[in-house]
């Protein structure tokens, strides 16, 4: 899944592709790199930045999505804790929405996922309430009451990704803890999405400003990758799938082997 920010202030890239023609390039080059999806966002869900109104938002990324449909075979995501964006975002062709508040914000979002039959990433957020001190436990908590609304809304389970939200609201430790225990998350028998891309906790791990984090992430991917992640949102394509191609071979190599290297 690869990462376009239609935005001024993203934490890595803001303003790099704020134009629809910026933007449009960067997601058919991301798709030519092997992007399966293009995740759109046009509000960024940096720490302490400025929300933006709707108006703004659907300004942003509506034009992109539509120039982009037709173009290219990658899935379109938008990325959107806003049903109404979300609806018309879907309208103009986008495949997925990407909930970076789980359903809780807006449920309404879960109406619009089961009535169109698109895609629906569910992403855990620590923001605006209290945390359970246990980061799987507080996973657990709010990921089941977002599949309950999702299922009271009549969401087809099989469209349905769950993210465990790096960074949101999470410390350096409690980020690194998650990758450790990443495994636990498979007790909800879903797809799991790794979103690590140039986070600020891989920027403490490697040392690196955010626009040099590629490499880092790339291994925090492969790792992940390893205890099951699914699927990767990331800002460079290219390096995370040959580092993700190297934890298949290593995942192929153990089925084969049953676990034995000698």
């Amino acid at each position: 899944m690869a990462i376009v920010n239609v935005t001024p202030d993203s934490f890595s890239d803001g303003g790099r592709f704020e134009a629809v023609d910026a933007a449009v390039a960067h997601a058919l080059a991301c798709a030519d790199e092997g992007a399966a999806i293009i995740d759109i966002g046009g509000e960024s869900t940096k720490p302490g930045a400025e929300a933006v109104t709707a108006t703004e938002e659907q300004g942003r990324i509506l034009p992109v999505i539509e120039a982009l449909r037709g173009r290219t075979e990658a899935l379109i995501s938008v990325d959107t804790y806003r049903a109404d964006t979300a609806r018309l975002a879907v309208g103009a062709g986008a495949h997925i929405i990407n909930d970076v508040f789980g359903l809780q914000r807006e449920p309404d979002i879960a109406s619009l996922a089961a009535q169109t039959g698109a895609g629906l990433c569910i992403m855990h957020t620590g923001r605006e309430r209290q945390k359970l001190a246990d980061v799987i436990d507080d996973q657990m908590r709010f990921l089941t009451c977002s599949l309950e609304i999702a299922s009271a809304s009549g969401v087809n389970r099989q469209n349905i990704l769950l993210d465990p939200g790096f960074g949101f609201a999470k410390d350096t430790a409690e980020n690194l803890e998650l990758i450790v225990r990443f495994e636990e998350l498979h007790r909800f028998g879903l797809p799991l999405l790794a979103g690590t891309s140039r986070k600020r906790f891989i920027g403490a791990a490697s040392g690196r400003d955010a626009a040099d984090r590629d490499v880092a992430t790339a291994a925090s991917n492969a790792i992940l990758r390893l205890k099951g992640a699914a699927v990767f949102r990331v800002h460079n394509v290219a390096i995370n799938r040959d580092a993700l191609a190297v934890a298949d071979a290593i995942l192929e190599t153990g089925a084969k082997t049953g676990g034995k290297t000698s």
